[in-house]
């Protein structure tokens, strides 16, 4: 028989097939890399002149994808044996290799020499056609591999086997815990280590003690410490894996609270359990120091979750998607220290679109009392509503904010400076750390809007006010009203009542009796038109109610003021 396992690599990119020839010495492994290609139709003419024992895949490629071509490997050439390589989001890809007989895969941004090794070696052994001997330990994959396998979406069946979930992870439920920082601007790209380089299940590690008060409720647990490339967590944050007795979350839960206490006050004084970095059972541990006091949760500005327990390690996946939510809801509750799933209020009802367009048309009739009132009473429901993602609730600041100083510079307002500030108006919003920061920039922006529009209407009060007065005076007769003019105008009638009262002698109502009052003085001094037919000339339906005006403002009834005129003339 033979012994050694011959491989033939398939990847489109040259960097990547170059490397993975030099990583070994191959030989002294008993492998022997007999060619390579660089998409899958190269791979079947490669694997005629090579028979190789093992295919090195990538998933997608140019011309003829990883996907179609394990499947024409297995279905001519079953004897081969098929490795995988994958990205993160290449999951459904992966998944249906499998169904054609794949041995495994191996995720491209971990793509390392241990673990390549590790992987072609438990193939090599299921072949029949050698009696592989080649040098390595052959143990099982890790603990961290695993998780990392499972965070990213594969199944438990396909990650490892039950005795090795079993042997790895020992436990009857599974917690997540996460960790945000909330003192510093956040970071894309999702998990990473804490800001001194140490991971989050390490600082839990350092910052336990066996004396801790509620290490005897943990019983026996493991914290196990996820991958930093992980998809599905909030940007910024940090999470963990604790495998506990079956019941035990309650007793972690007030563990961690205990910690959070005690590090707001300085020094944490015991950890959030007895529990033991890796994946040994806790036995002991150290209190943190004074060093390990500056990067507590209070002191660094961090914020906490734990997610709901969980049987099966095949669930890892959604709990870790559901944690990432959980620590961005955090958003909108700043005061909270720990996030609990139970301890969300119950939603209010959905809340609806922000009608954008009667917006701006109050904004364009210049009824901003009304805008602006409508907008902030939304902006406060969409602050209070953690439904609302908090990337959705500072996009549509953004808009309010661009949209409005548009608006106002197409109107011929001022908004010069509000133009030229925006860019700092977009960064502060994005970089709001909770939903009434956010809430509260727009409030400022707001402020400095309604100062440019007062300061506007300041300057052009005269112009406008002419305007106003003219049109009355044009239209006595008619049955005007402050809501007609405002109408025409484009003023809000409150509004309005107040502009007028602000920038004439008189009031709306006084000056458009003084105005009618006058014009029917001279209709009463010509002698020849009924005093019921001139009330109706100069805008009064009721000949009762102008004698009582036109008395009040001459101190005459009409009949008295046209026989004096006549008696004097």
């Amino acid at each position: 028989m033979e012994q050694v396992c011959r491989i033939l690599i398939v990847d489109d990119e040259v960097l990547v097939r170059q490397g993975i020839k030099h990583y070994l010495d191959w030989e002294q492994y008993g492998f022997r890399i007999v060619g390579e290609a660089s998409n899958g139709r190269e791979g079947l003419e490669a694997i005629e002149r090579v028979r190789p024992h093992i295919v090195l895949t990538d998933i997608v490629m140019p011309i003829m994808e990883g996907e179609e071509f394990t499947r024409l490997i297995k279905k001519n050439y079953p004897e081969i044996q098929v490795v995988v390589l994958s990205s993160y989001g290449e999951f459904d890809y992966v998944r249906s290799t499998f169904q054609n007989g794949v041995a495994d895969y191996i995720l491209k941004p971990k793509l390392e020499t241990q673990e390549l090794l590790r992987v072609l070696q438990n193939t090599a052994r299921r072949i029949a056609s050698i009696r592989y001997t080649g040098e390595g330990s052959g143990e099982g994959p890790d603990a961290e591999t695993v998780l990392e396998k499972l965070a990213s979406g594969y199944g438990a069946d396909e990650s490892a086997s039950p005795a090795v979930l079993a042997e790895l992870f020992p436990h009857d439920e599974f917690v997540l815990i996460g960790r945000l920082r909330t003192a510093v601007r956040a970071y894309a790209g999702g998990l990473r280590a804490g800001e001194n380089g140490q991971p989050l299940a390490e600082r839990l590690r350092q910052a336990l003690s066996p004396g801790a008060p509620h290490a005897a409720a943990l019983g026996p647990a493991r914290v196990y410490g996820l991958p930093a490339a992980a998809s599905g967590a909030a940007a910024g944050s940090e999470a963990a894996l604790f495998g506990l007795g079956s019941g035990r979350r309650a007793a972690l839960l007030a563990a961690l609270r205990q910690y959070a206490a005690a590090s707001s006050g300085g020094a944490p004084s015991a950890g959030p359990g007895a529990a033991e970095a890796g994946s040994e059972p806790v036995s002991g541990g150290s209190a943190p120091d004074a060093a390990d006091a500056a990067h507590s949760p209070a002191a660094a500005g961090y914020a906490w979750a734990a997610g709901a327990a969980f049987a099966s390690l095949g669930e890892l996946s959604t709990a870790y998607r559901q944690l990432g939510e959980l620590l961005e809801t955090r958003f909108y509750f700043p005061e909270r220290t720990l996030m609990l799933p139970e301890e969300l209020p119950l939603p209010a009802e959905p809340l609806p679109a922000f009608d954008l367009r009667l917006f701006t048309e109050e904004i364009k009739r210049e009824h901003f009392t009304e805008a602006f009132r409508d907008l902030r009473q939304y902006t406060a429901r969409m602050a209070a509503d953690y439904r609302s993602t908090p990337v959705g609730l500072k996009s549509f600041l953004g808009n309010i904010v661009f949209n409005l100083i548009t608006l106002l510079g197409n109107m011929e307002y001022d908004a010069s400076d509000l133009n030229e500030a925006k860019y700092g108006f977009f960064r502060e919003i994005e970089e709001a750390d909770s939903a009434p920061s956010a809430a509260a920039l727009l409030e400022q922006f707001l402020g400095r809007a309604e100062a440019k529009i007062a300061e506007h209407a300041g300057q052009s009060g005269g112009a406008n006010m002419k305007k106003l007065l003219a049109y009355i005076d044009e239209h006595y007769a008619e049955p005007l009203s402050l809501t007609g003019l405002g109408r025409h105008f484009h003023f809000n009638p409150s509004y309005l009542s107040s502009y007028f009262t602000s920038h004439n002698k008189e009031g709306f109502s006084e000056y458009l009796n003084k105005i009618r009052v006058s014009r029917a003085e001279e209709l009463l001094r010509e002698g020849e038109i009924s005093i019921s037919e001139i009330s109706g000339r100069v805008g009064y339906s009721d000949p009762g109610y102008f004698t009582k005006v036109f008395k009040k403002q001459t101190g005459l009834s009409p009949s008295q003021y046209r026989r004096q005129y006549m008696i004097g003339r």
